[in-house]
């Protein structure tokens, strides 16, 4: 290909999550060959969410209104939290429909290999959140990787003291799976069945 606009277009589409060059050309291709309408729309979803999508101070999610939606809503419990390494965690236990309660979006997993320590997560906003008193269970929904399941003991030992009833996600979540890409039934049986650390 050229470097030209659209060599520029298909490289920013490979460039995200899932996509590879073929991909991003197919997906170039379609919006270019429809521009007027589908280009045009998507140019004008991203522009809207680029200005309106903010970050919620309360748990982390992403939202268009600060605090985010599930935050504001007076019928979810407060004293239930289930913490998620990012927002499409949050997200795919949003879409089961089987947790009523409060998120709090950590933004990733401790990793040394990939650099990433305590103080690069939202860890110190989520103890401090705990020590309000208000929260009784907190349900750690993180993947069952190593990094996950060290992110995992790293909270318990920072939530000690805390008189915490501390659960995890169990049954139906494999060793090794992420949840952004297990299905509605499996994180909603695994929802169901967590068990006490």
């Amino acid at each position: 290909m050229f470097d030209g606009p659209l060599d520029i277009l298909v490289k920013q589409l490979a460039a995200l999550p899932g996509l590879g060059s073929r991909s991003a050309r197919r997906i170039a291709l379609h919006l270019l060959s429809a521009k007027g309408q589908k280009l045009q729309s998507l140019l004008n979803a991203l522009d809207e969410a680029s200005k309106s999508i903010t970050t919620c101070d309360v748990c982390g999610s992403l939202d268009s209104h600060n605090p985010c939606r599930v935050c504001r809503d007076v019928s979810r419990d407060k004293k239930t939290l289930c913490v998620v390494a990012s927002v499409a965690d949050l997200w795919a236990v949003e879409r089961t429909g089987s947790f009523k309660g409060q998120y709090h979006v950590l933004g990733g997993v401790l990793s040394a290999l990939d650099g990433v320590g305590p103080e690069e997560l939202s860890i110190e906003p989520l103890i401090t959140r705990l020590r309000e008193g208000v929260v009784h269970e907190v349900i750690l929904a993180l993947s069952a990787t190593v990094d996950g399941q060290s992110t995992a003991h790293y909270l318990m030992d920072h939530m000690e003291g805390l008189n915490l009833h501390i659960t995890r996600l169990a049954h139906g979540v494999p060793v090794g799976g992420a949840l952004e890409f297990l299905d509605d039934g499996t994180i909603s049986t695994a929802m169901k069945s967590r068990a006490r650390l």
